[in-house]
């Protein structure tokens, strides 16, 4: 809470409706299991009380990216599976080991890397696998799975595998080719390779079908309230909720500029309001001029450019009893979807999330 209770910028996150996200993803991939990715702070939200919530809801198995964050998650949760997509090389095998995580190995070389290490420690090392289907990023490209499935019990030395996975490139257009052919790639790969358990299902995956959820869907943004399936009806609950205050109100006359720049000209008598919410905030530059505001439910129009820590917004037809200086503000949130911020912005939901500032004040509501 700000000095007097004044917070000119706000970030809730509704604990309880991240739960009930994971808990519809449990009910629509059933029998598969649900993992969350937790990666990048939880996308923004906060790894700590997201992490918390989820395993609450019965999550046992997060995803991360760096092997620091998987340290970071190790002890809020001592006893979950903790994979690390960034893999595993010689300066964070010690790490990797004495924190229990578990590797998702991307190469033939990273393989050889995390086998020479359980050889050098007489032990058996966990690891996940992960084999490219299509996205041309990370994991075995196709020669090295005929490698490995050719010469799987000399590479394999030392490892105990507990996760085969890919990753959609397409998964977002429910429509694309993309979608089934990696799909058969990857049942094609797995038949040449030593059973375990299979994962190629993110957000937009789980929602493809039973088809593409394996033994093991990996949410990310679903959780998070955001549309995974472009065209698709959004089943997710909104759990980040973007607010600022008004900290002016004035009235301009026709052919005043508004912000740096004079982007924005009024075209007619118009009330303004200056919200304390900016760039710096996480409140993308490139809304200006496109995106909205959201104040006792009804959209005002950002104008002029948003700056480091105000924006302000054309709020003429907003009814007077709502324009009040301290009121609320919604830049995202239930009118002003992730998706519609997303898009004022030129952007993916995935960024908006993570580029939210943490100079604005956070308040976490409880799951029930």
């Amino acid at each position: 809470m700000g000095i007097s209770g004044f917070e000119s910028a706000r970030l809730t996150i509704r604990l309880g409706a991240l739960a009930n996200n994971y808990r519809e993803f449990i009910r629509r991939c059933a029998p598969a299991r649900v993992a969350a990715a937790v990666k990048a702070d939880a996308y923004g939200l906060g790894m700590e009380p997201v992490a918390r919530t989820l395993a609450d809801a019965g999550c046992d198995i997060f995803f991360v990216a760096r092997v620091e964050e998987g340290i970071a998650l190790r002890p809020l949760q001592p006893q979950a599976r903790i994979f690390v997509l960034d893999g595993a090389h010689q300066a964070t095998v010690a790490p990797l080991i004495s924190h229990r995580l578990t590797p998702v190995l991307n190469s033939l070389f990273e393989i050889e890397t995390w086998s020479t290490a359980a050889r050098a420690r007489n032990a058996t090392l966990d690891c996940a696998i992960h084999l490219d289907t299509g996205m041309n990023r990370l994991g075995l490209p196709e020669y090295e799975r005929a490698t490995l499935s050719a010469e799987s019990a000399m590479r394999l030395r030392g490892l105990n595998i507990v996760l085969w996975m890919s990753h959609l490139a397409c998964a977002d257009d429910c429509t694309s080719p993309m979608n089934a052919l990696q799909r058969d790639r990857f049942r094609a790969a797995l038949a040449s390779l030593p059973p375990a358990p299979a994962s190629l299902a993110a957000s937009a995956g789980a929602l493809l079908g039973p088809d593409y959820c394996f033994d093991l869907v990996r949410p990310g943004i679903g959780l998070y309230g955001g549309n995974p399936c472009t065209g698709m009806a959004n089943p997710f609950a909104v759990v980040a909720v973007l607010t600022g205050q008004i900290l002016q109100l004035r009235r301009v006359d026709t052919g005043e500029s508004v912000g740096y720049g004079a982007t924005f000209r009024a075209t007619r008598s118009s009330t303004l309001a200056t919200i304390g919410l900016g760039y710096a905030d996480g409140l993308m530059r490139a809304i200006g001029n496109r995106g909205s505001g959201a104040i006792a439910g009804t959209r005002a129009a950002v104008a002029g450019r948003v700056s480091m820590d105000l924006v302000t917004l054309d709020a003429t037809d907003i009814p007077p009893d709502a324009l009040k200086l301290g009121a609320d503000v919604e830049f995202l949130g239930d009118t002003i979807s992730l998706e519609e911020f997303a898009g004022a912005a030129g952007t993916a939901s995935y960024e908006v999330l993570t580029s939210l500032g943490a100079r604005m004040a956070r308040q976490y509501e409880p799951a029930a």
